[in-house]
């Protein structure tokens, strides 16, 4: 497409010449400015998600992980990227760290999983489940403020340090920021260790656990 631009431009200036310009004022070539607004509908968001390939992780995907979940939920949980799971079915939290977010929902929300929204930052899956580079992270960030637009939850809770990086530019540690509360893209974030963590580090359900409690006590208020 640039070559093709330069050509043009070249032609037309080669032209003006004939005529004896030898300067001009004018645009020779005006290329339309492409339209980059996203959908305002989830169903036609995710359509157009399940088409990108704006970053090098589209080449190894098996799906696309849109998220899933209900479009008018209060609750949102944000994490970082699909792993081997979710790339292969499509869907967002379905393997182990699922499972247990699953159970954090029901035990503490006394929602089902339905009724929440569950997403990540990244919707194609970096090989090996290696952190997503800040590239693909700030590539594949408009989705999901763009979900977090169209949903407007009274609530995010972000699932581990990317999730929360990117979602409030805060560098701060999760040891350090988790369970805090700060308004950000038009709600109230909170954010807290990711499942898989959890199951790394058993030790650290309980605050997870208390966490989760004053965000439950935040949705009732």
């Amino acid at each position: 497409m640039k070559n093709l631009k330069n050509a043009l431009l070249l032609k037309h200036l080669y032209q003006l010449r004939e005529f004896g310009y030898r300067y001009t004022s004018l645009t020779p070539f005006k290329e339309d400015e492409p339209d980059l607004s996203l959908p305002n509908t989830l169903e036609k968001l995710e359509k157009q998600s399940l088409e990108c390939h704006l970053c090098d992780l589209s080449k190894s995907r098996t799906h696309v992980v849109f998220g899933e979940g209900n479009p008018q939920a209060e609750l949102m949980f944000v994490g970082e990227a699909p792993g081997a799971t979710e790339d292969s079915m499509g869907r967002p939290f379905v393997g182990r760290s699922g499972e247990l977010l699953t159970k954090m929902i029901e035990g503490v929300f006394h929602l089902k999983r339905e009724e929440v929204y569950i997403a990540n930052i990244v919707k194609c899956r970096p090989p090996n489940n290696r952190v997503p580079t800040p590239t693909e992270a700030h590539t594949c960030q408009a989705y999901i403020l763009k979900q977090i637009e169209l949903i407007k939850p009274k609530l995010i809770i972000t699932l581990g340090t990317t999730a929360y990086h990117y979602l409030s530019g805060d560098d701060t540690p999760i040891s350090k920021a988790r369970g805090v509360m700060l308004k950000e893209k038009g709600a109230m974030l909170m954010p807290t260790y990711h499942p898989s963590y959890l199951l790394r580090n058993p030790s650290a359900k309980k605050e997870v656990y208390l966490d989760l409690l004053k965000a439950e006590k935040y949705l009732r208020s």
